[in-house]
């Protein structure tokens, strides 16, 4: 599968599992996730909404999944981008309301190699998220591995699996944007 393909699988999981708001600050990085949620908003399976800021975006998909008491995805782009979430990740992790971070990140055989905008994002927000994983690119098993990990992310999420909602991070790595 490539990365749309995987995108695209991820998105419609999540709306299989109800979600039906996101938000996207999109980058080149996150170009599947966003073209995926694209293809969901303009289908009808989901609202989508896009800001060009990733604190606003985070804290719009707070306020949404607040509001709904409802899981809501907010899609960044690899690097500096991710981290701008944290302000939202910690009032979700207080409030425990249910926001779903997913950034877009390189293969991890691309870190650490001096490229600009290489954060160690997989575990950015420590013990704030109560589910984090850095899922690999090219993995034969994806498909099935990718959507296993969307639905325990959404029972961490919506404290199905400890009585303890709140924020979760899939950090998923594309091998191409």
């Amino acid at each position: 599968m490539n990365s749309t393909q995987l995108a695209r699988l991820v998105i419609d999981e999540l709306i299989r599992h109800g979600v039906r708001e996101a938000v996207a600050a999109p980058g080149s990085r996150s170009a599947p996730l966003a073209l995926a949620l694209h293809a969901a908003d303009s289908s009808g399976r989901l609202r989508l909404h896009v800001r060009v800021d990733e604190r606003t975006a985070g804290f719009l998909a707070l306020g949404l999944a607040r509001g709904s008491r409802t899981p809501v995805p907010v899609v960044t782009t690899s690097g500096s981008a991710v981290a701008h979430l944290h302000p939202a990740v910690l009032e979700a992790h207080h409030s425990g309301v249910p926001v779903v971070v997913l950034s877009a990140d390189r293969p991890a055989a691309l870190r650490d190699t001096g490229a600009n905008q290489t954060t160690d994002q997989a575990r950015l927000f420590g013990g704030a998220v109560r589910l984090q994983a850095d899922v690999p690119a090219g993995d034969p098993a994806a498909p099935q591995a990718w959507r296993a990990l969307v639905s325990r992310a959404v029972a961490a999420a919506t404290g199905a699996l400890s009585a303890d909602p709140g924020p979760v991070h899939l950090n998923l790595c594309f091998a191409e944007p």
